[in-house]
């Protein structure tokens, strides 16, 4: 695999490329996986990584103009190990590493699959990395164009991405196929509330707990909940949000500055081997995510916790979720406040809810079920091989 990021770094991208390892590894497969200097060793499997670059410490998502010379870096990587591993396939995640993966390919005459999380351009745009019309979005969207063609197949992260791949590009065909994210039933499951975690973390054991897992940024609607907070906690004071994941600095500010100390609890970067027993904290989970380009991986580790998930009404969500999520109108905070309170107020309803759930991924979201796709999609590519 080749997996141009700091890997691994406890976020959901990095959730996806550990999972899909692991799930492989399981069934039998040798799976290595080159990356950066940068993020923990966190499977059984082979890691190789870049020569250490002391100044960049980046792990948070989103682009950064130092990528172009770290990705160099990682291709030299990557050929020296496939030309001593000896590959049948190379898995490549992100465009950066379909990109790679096409050169190395060629170079060593091994087909290529693309794990494709999102839109490039999409993701660039909604980070406000560049100008929509500018010189660099269409540069960006030319290679874009270039990878997806060039790869011999495509698995996306979402039905809906696939979708929008086949509209702009229906020269995709079968080339393209959904491989929507699961999860590690063993290792996310219910577990009950930890008072001694629940003491640590200063959250008092009366409080409904609503809980976040994942990346904080204004694409993931970190933003828009801590409004939303602001508003529920102005005239409720028996809920308590417990909010994980990184970079959090400037969200502390901004709950002090929006008045909700003592009820916003931050803990910064969550080990992904603790974040179940995190979780479990939770009577409900938030994901006000607004990006409609990329994954929503997170919902599953909620799931499978037996959570209550309140969302945006998306496609995306609603792929993973179906008719267990408790949906809002897209970028309403009114809407995604009162349907907080509605599951909140209903005990009852909330323990049918969190009883769905994990019932529900149990039957739909099983990496074991996923690997036998994604392996149906290497063998595509050998017999494509072996005809021509």
């Amino acid at each position: 695999m080749l997996a141009p990021t700091p890997f691994f770094s406890d976020r959901g991208c990095h959730v996806r490329i550990h999972e899909e390892a692991e799930a492989l590894r399981r069934c039998g497969h040798e799976v290595g996986i080159v990356t950066y200097h940068l993020g923990r060793d966190a499977g059984a499997g082979s890691v190789w990584r870049i020569p250490n670059i002391p100044w960049y410490t980046k792990t948070s998502a989103g682009p950064s103009w130092h990528k172009p010379y770290l990705d160099v870096l990682l291709f030299l990587k990557a050929v020296r190990v496939a030309r001593t591993w000896r590959p049948d396939i190379i898995h490549a995640h992100l465009h950066e590493g379909a990109l790679l993966g096409v050169l190395l390919g060629r170079l060593m005459r091994l087909p290529v699959l693309f794990d494709c999380q999102g839109s490039l351009t999409g993701e660039i745009l909604e980070h406000r990395f560049v100008r929509q019309g500018s010189f660099l979005h269409k540069l960006f969207n030319w290679v874009e164009t270039w990878i997806n063609r060039h790869v011999d197949q495509i698995a996306t992260s979402s039905t809906r991405t696939m979708a929008d791949m086949l509209e702009v590009w229906p020269e995709l065909g079968e080339r393209i196929f959904a491989l929507p994210d699961a999860v590690d039933l063993a290792a996310f499951r219910p577990v009950g509330k930890d008072p001694a975690l629940l003491h640590e973390l200063g959250i008092p054991e009366d409080r409904k707990v609503l809980v976040y897992l994942g990346a904080l940024s204004e694409p993931q609607g970190t933003d828009l909940m801590l409004e939303v907070l602001a508003r529920l906690f102005r005239e409720r004071r028996d809920l308590h949000a417990l909010i994980m994941g990184f970079p959090e600095e400037k969200y502390r500010e901004k709950a002090k500055a929006l008045g909700l100390e003592g009820q916003v609890t931050f803990t910064g970067r969550i080990d992904y081997a603790k974040a179940c027993s995190y979780l479990c904290l939770g009577d409900l989970a938030l994901s006000p995510k607004l990006s409609r380009t990329e994954a929503n991986g997170k919902l599953l580790n909620y799931m499978a916790c037996g959570l209550p998930c309140v969302v945006f009404d998306t496609p995306v969500n609603r792929e993973l979720l179906g008719e267990t999520g408790v949906y809002a109108a897209y970028g309403d905070a009114d809407a995604f406040a009162a349907r907080i309170v509605e599951v909140v107020d209903n005990p009852e309803d909330r323990m049918v809810l969190s009883r769905q759930v994990r019932e529900y991924v149990e039957r739909h979201h099983s990496w074991e079920a996923r690997v036998r796709r994604l392996v149906e999609g290497y063998e595509d590519m050998h017999a494509y091989d072996e005809m021509t």
